[in-house]
């Protein structure tokens, strides 16, 4: 067998993968990239879990989901009357596999104008830079390549419960969530961090009884403790039943329910459900990738071993995305595979970790960057913050949507933006301000000093701002 050559081999076309991989293309190197996904239609999909069953799907159905429930509990305070609603599950459906197939095809044709060759299979590393390629579930080498540099970009997969295993009908998983044929009348989630928020704000804005049992004390742990009460409160009101501390004991099917047994304060709880969400986060996909001969260091969470540039213990082999260490975000992934791609090409990129903002695309919207007012005051580091109320804003009453708030840490003495916060409709969209401002080294009085334009929820970011030196003009200082 023959071995083909190229600069470049990208492991995964995911939205680390595929990146890497048309960035390195437009910086004239060869290209491979091997991606082993199939959609439910057994064909070939490119863009990974992000695109296929993840960020994408699930922004589809939350969006649908929103605006039917806007049209249930919201349109008439805007004198828009209904008199009948129904929710078309499988309209909703087809119209999110839409935008998916459209996505997917999208990378397809950038990797044809950018001419990366694309072999569907398993990729396994071999020494000398090989990369074997197999059908899924076979151990015969079909295609081999070989390359100066290999760039791994395998992603990850939901973490599976031996308490809760995965029941065709009853407990899925969040792919499953995503895929679901009608609104089941009760619905539990094992999990309240992004993943499990999400997919139990779509089913219960469409009529599901929801509950989430998170087995930490403490809701949203990472992000800023006002955002995060602010972010529990609004969602108890829209109706999701939130139990923290709850430990999940054991799951089992009866009589065409899924019996939930957990651990509180108060000792074992029951609850039944007509289906269960396994929602628990995700673990790297770095089995079955290579063997011991290849000498790639893991971490004792499966994680492979990088250096500040993604570079492995394995000089010229580079690791990027959900399968390193830091946060199991696309925008973070994408970032590396350019990264990557240009450091190749000679060049000094980096990927700021500090500034790698993160997003709960629930309603309102959580979102923040940087450091909490807490682990600040943990780290003996002096801050003053400022904070702005939705409620006091012109746009957002206009929208009538006053739930949330903005808020902004700022050192005390040199008055730089440490950390920024917001719970709030739109944050995905305010909080990239916030990466802008701190990534140039602004302070809160250049925010302050900055001209918004009127109405808009972007003026709350200028009255934080303001806050933080008692000056908010809308609001009592």
């Amino acid at each position: 067998m023959s071995k083909k050559k190229y600069d470049v081999v990208v492991i995964g076309a995911g939205p680390g993968g595929y990146v890497a991989a048309i960035r390195c293309a437009q910086l004239g190197m060869s290209v491979a990239c091997v991606d082993e996904w199939l959609n439910h239609q057994g064909k070939p999909s490119l863009g990974g879990t992000c695109l296929n069953v993840g960020c994408i799907p699930s922004k589809a159905l939350l969006e649908t989901s929103h605006l039917y429930a806007l049209a249930g509990h919201d349109f008439a305070d805007h004198g828009i009357n209904i008199k009948s609603l129904k929710a078309d599950i499988d309209a909703m459906m087809a119209r999110k596999d839409k935008v998916v197939f459209e996505l997917t095809q999208g990378i397809d044709g950038l990797f044809k104008t950018n001419k990366i060759k694309l072999t569907h299979g398993h990729a396994r590393l071999a020494p000398g830079k090989i990369v074997n390629v197999s059908d899924r579930g076979s151990c015969d080498v079909r295609e081999e390549l070989q390359a100066e540099y290999i760039i791994v970009a395998a992603g990850s997969s939901p973490v599976r419960l031996e308490r809760a295993p995965i029941m065709d009908g009853y407990v899925f998983d969040s792919a499953g969530a995503l895929e679901f044929d009608s609104v089941p009348k009760t619905l539990g989630v094992i999990g309240a961090g992004a993943i499990g928020l999400e997919l139990g704000s779509v089913w219960s804005r469409l009529g599901s009884e929801v509950v989430l049992l998170e087995a930490m004390d403490s809701f949203l742990p990472a992000a800023d403790k006002q955002i995060s009460r602010a972010a529990f409160r609004s969602f108890q009101q829209q109706g999701l039943d939130i139990r923290l501390n709850a430990r999940l004991l054991s799951t089992a099917v009866k009589q065409r329910k899924v019996h939930v047994t957990y651990e509180d304060t108060r000792g074992a709880q029951q609850v039944k459900f007509d289906r269960l969400i396994v929602a628990v986060g995700r673990k790297p996909n770095s089995d079955l990738l290579f063997g011991d001969e290849m000498q790639i260091e893991i971490d004792e969470r499966e994680y492979i071993h990088v250096n500040d540039y993604c570079e492995t213990s394995v000089p010229g082999i580079y690791a990027i995305g959900d399968i390193v260490r830091g946060p199991m975000l696309a925008h973070k992934a994408s970032e590396e595979g350019v990264m990557v791609a240009e450091r190749i090409a000679g060049q000094k990129s980096r990927v700021n970790y500090d500034l790698i903002p993160s997003v709960i695309y629930t309603h309102p919207e959580v979102a923040w960057v940087g450091a909490t007012e807490q682990a600040c005051n943990a780290a003996g580091i002096p801050v003053k913050t400022g904070v702005f109320p939705l409620a006091a804003s012109g746009r957002a009453r206009a929208m009538g949507d006053t739930d949330g708030l903005v808020k902004i840490v700022a050192h005390e003495q040199t008055d730089r933006i440490l950390g920024f916060h917001v719970c709030a409709s739109q944050a995905s969209e305010i909080i990239a301000q916030a990466v802008i401002a701190m990534e140039m080294g602004a302070s809160a009085e250049d925010l302050a000093l900055t001209v918004f334009a009127h109405p808009t929820l972007s003026e709350s970011v200028h009255e934080a701002a303001l806050s933080v030196h008692k000056r908010a003009i809308h609001i009592k200082n």
